[in-house]
């Protein structure tokens, strides 16, 4: 409704500041993942789906893999947007993989404790970010996720 398009704030401004706007815009400008690449134009992920399909899709330097599964269509729900705050965009790494990252953050393993599926190589896709290190790894996205929010309604 409001999509591209500036709102002034009707509340007083003080004389020293300028006028608030507000502005809204669709979620796919929040990612980091800009178009989907081609083979050979970035490092190759492979994505063990649900059904047990593999799907390769290839990333930039940066781009997270809750993003990269959305751009490609891969389902991995990240019901949180990538804010930290679930634990359905859980995924589990190769092992040769997971020991390049840095160890996961408290907030991180507060979410992953929340997880269908938990293993020693859980990550959450929204915290793990491509770089070369990672270049020709397979993920596999475990046969469910735990949606608190969705559990209590």
């Amino acid at each position: 409704m409001f999509r591209h398009s500036l709102r002034r704030l009707t509340t007083k401004a003080r004389p020293f500041q300028a006028p608030r706007f507000l502005s809204s815009s669709t979620i796919s400008r929040h990612t980091n993942v800009t178009k989907k690449l081609k083979e050979g134009e970035g490092y190759a992920v492979s994505y063990i789906q649900q059904d047990g399909t593999k799907k390769t899709v290839y990333a930039k330097d940066g781009w997270n893999l809750l993003d990269l599964a959305h751009s490609n269509n891969i389902e991995l729900e990240g019901a949180c947007e990538g804010s930290l705050a679930c634990s359905t965009c859980h995924i589990v790494m190769q092992k040769e993989f997971y020991e390049k990252l840095e160890e996961p953050s408290d907030e991180e393993n507060d979410m992953l404790d929340l997880a269908f599926g938990l293993t020693e190589t859980s990550r959450l896709g929204c915290q793990v970010e491509m770089s070369k290190d990672l270049d020709g790894m397979t993920v596999r996205i475990p046969s469910a996720s735990r949606n608190i929010k969705q559990e209590k309604m």
